[in-house]
């Protein structure tokens, strides 16, 4: 069974049902389309035309533009190259002290004061949706969660040219 538009929608917006999930989306054997279908939504969700690659988060894309591969947002910021760690081009608020973390967690559920933990929170600098949050020991690397090979994914996983090659 092919998975249709409205069933990506529903699944991106955290309205699908589990047994539409399991039956429909994910069934056995997988929709060799469900990649390209998802990317399309994506694409019309967004007012910009480059082509949507991967998508690397909820409001997070790596697409195809004249000057290269780019990280772009919702927005149509551009963040960076896509080979960067699109982290360091975004605004951070870091939250390390029991006061700022009580904000989110009472009192009972905050780390201890003893311990020296950061939760940080990144946000887009043109729009400010939250792209990403982390909960790390102070003074860790800020890393980016994976790295996609694109070529790759398109290559040898999807038998065809990344659309930003077609």
């Amino acid at each position: 069974m092919a998975t249709n538009n409205d069933q990506i929608e529903k699944l991106i917006e955290g309205e699908l049902s589990w047994q539409e999930l399991r039956n429909d989306v994910l069934p056995d054997p997988k929709d060799q389309q469900r990649f390209e279908t998802t990317r399309a939504v994506l694409q019309s969700s967004v007012d910009w035309d480059n082509p949507i690659l991967v998508p690397l988060n909820d409001h997070l894309y790596v697409v195809g533009t004249d000057e290269g591969r780019k990280v772009k947002a919702d927005c149509g910021a551009v963040l960076c190259d896509a080979g960067e760690n699109w982290k360091m081009h975004t605004d951070v608020r870091v939250r390390e002290d029991s006061d700022e973390l009580e904000e989110l967690y009472t009192t009972w559920m905050s780390p201890d004061e003893d311990w020296t933990f950061q939760l940080r929170e990144f946000f887009c600098p043109n729009c400010y949706e939250q792209l990403d949050v982390e909960a790390v020991p102070a003074g860790y690397p800020i890393l980016q969660k994976f790295d996609p090979d694109i070529d790759t994914f398109y290559e040898d996983w999807q038998d065809e040219l990344a659309p930003d090659k077609r």
